[in-house]
């Protein structure tokens, strides 16, 4: 393949630390462009902005790699990218380095996911890379995120040599753990793995405004999850990193006889 052009995005804004270890990591193999939301848009899920305009400003990143800080989601910004506002082909997409691991159930609520699912309903390979640490400790624990890109950088080189139809689209996790010792620690081992069960603690917690009147948090504990081997929250737990591959085609295959006989349909 001729130079490649990768695209980057997140739904942690574009000045989270992860994007620019994953931009600068990515860039040693390719162009990068990133095209990332200008504040938080952690567990929005897949949406997109239909009724009223979006705004995308180019802005200094990093020496070398082009950004824009655009006004709408994560899978807005991959959509606008991919639809020319980088002013070319797009050979691949990436989206993170998320501020904690999207395992299991995750993916329905996940932005930096949405943004790589977008890739894919574009006919153009995707992967999202979480690390799976505390969220807002990234500042603190830096290696974590050079770990991650490192791991992002030698699976795109992979990805980019080896197209496949549909694209690929992956879900990718990464454990935090000490640095150790050399310049270069060795990668965590890699394991292929199937989408997990999270288990979620939420709790609706209501209060009273200045006013009187109700609101409402969505709150409770961090979520668990089930630990399994073979599945992303086992090679997590195991200290290894998580490679999901997934389909956006969510028809329940096993159930459709079923159906048929509950309603009395024909094929």
């Amino acid at each position: 393949m001729a130079h490649p052009t990768i695209l980057v995005s997140n739904d942690d804004g574009l000045h989270a630390p992860g994007v620019l270890a994953l931009a600068q990591a990515l860039a040693e193999l390719a162009t990068v462009i990133v095209v990332a939301p200008e504040r938080n848009w952690s567990a929005v899920g897949h949406t997109k902005t239909m009724h009223k305009p979006l705004r995308a400003v180019e802005v200094t990143l990093a020496e070398g790699i082009r950004a824009f800080q655009c006004s709408g989601s994560p899978s807005d910004c991959a959509s606008l990218g991919l639809l020319g506002l980088v002013g070319g082909h797009v050979d691949l997409v990436v989206s993170g380095i998320n501020d904690g691991a999207n395992v299991g159930s995750d993916l329905l609520y996940s932005g930096t996911f949405a943004a790589a699912a977008e890739a894919a309903i574009a006919g153009v390979a995707a992967f999202a890379v979480s690390l799976d640490i505390v969220p807002g400790a990234g500042l603190l624990r830096p290696h974590g995120y050079r770990t991650a890109a490192r791991f992002a950088a030698a699976l795109a080189r992979k990805l980019l040599a080896a197209p496949a139809t549909p694209p690929w689209l992956l879900n990718v996790n990464v454990p935090d753990l000490p640095e150790g010792g050399g310049a270069t620690p060795p990668l965590p081992n890699a394991e292929v793995t199937r989408l997990g069960t999270r288990i979620y603690q939420d709790a609706l917690v209501e209060r009273l405004d200045p006013r009187g009147r109700r609101y409402f948090w969505i709150g409770g504990n961090v979520p668990s999850g089930v630990v399994e081997a073979g599945t992303d929250i086992g090679a997590l737990a195991a200290g290894h990193i998580s490679i999901t591959p997934v389909r956006l085609d969510l028809t329940d295959e096993g159930r459709m006889e079923a159906v048929r006989a509950l309603v009395g349909a024909g094929t």
